[in-house]
């Protein structure tokens, strides 16, 4: 979907055509999902961050003004959703995931679907889903939207609010901290 029909959209929401919001969210409800899972690390946790995201944008959509595009407004609720999700009392969020017994799982390519492949992608997963986990929510948040999502630097200063240096020192710190994280595992294998 282009601009041009993501204003259509806009519009036809903010005159009162409330079946337009559908069009908007089959657009962007995978995105927003992914990002949430990345962020939260669960499925669960994820469904409902993503549901709340909607939520709010469905309550802001009558004020939106088209400065910085639906994408990057609606990426910019969903990690301040995120952000006070994992806010929550620290006993809540450890008893819904021992409940649902749920992780994230980070899809990464496989070059052969030899078990030794497999194998090895799930160990990279799990490393990598320990690593992100340990990261501070604006350094997570910085790394989730750069590597995973691919927004530009000029998307994340608007998605996050800060300044595009500030973006730059946050994915160098962030990579920084990922290569530590990640150093014992790297020399395994």
């Amino acid at each position: 979907m282009d601009k041009n029909d993501t204003n259509d959209l806009i519009i036809a929401f903010q005159r009162g055509d409330r079946s337009a919001f559908e069009k908007i969210i089959l657009e962007y409800q995978d995105r927003i999902y992914n990002l949430c899972l990345y962020m939260l690390g669960n499925k669960h946790d994820a469904e409902d961050a993503a549901q709340d995201t909607f939520i709010k944008a469905y309550q802001g959509l009558n004020d939106f003004k088209p400065e910085a595009t639906l994408y990057t407004w609606l990426y910019r609720i969903a990690m301040n959703t995120c952000i006070d999700q994992k806010r929550r009392p620290f006993f809540e969020s450890i008893f819904r995931r021992s409940v649902t017994g749920e992780e994230m799982v980070i899809d990464l390519p496989s070059e052969s679907p030899s078990p030794e492949k497999d194998y090895e992608s799930g160990q990279i997963q799990v490393a990598l889903q320990q690593a992100l986990k340990k990261l501070s929510p604006k350094l997570r948040a910085v790394i989730v939207l750069k590597e995973l999502e691919g927004l530009s630097y000029e998307e994340m200063a608007t998605t996050l609010d800060v300044s595009i240096g500030t973006i730059k020192s946050r994915i160098s710190r962030a990579r920084d901290e990922l290569k530590i994280l990640l150093k014992d595992f790297t020399e395994q294998n």
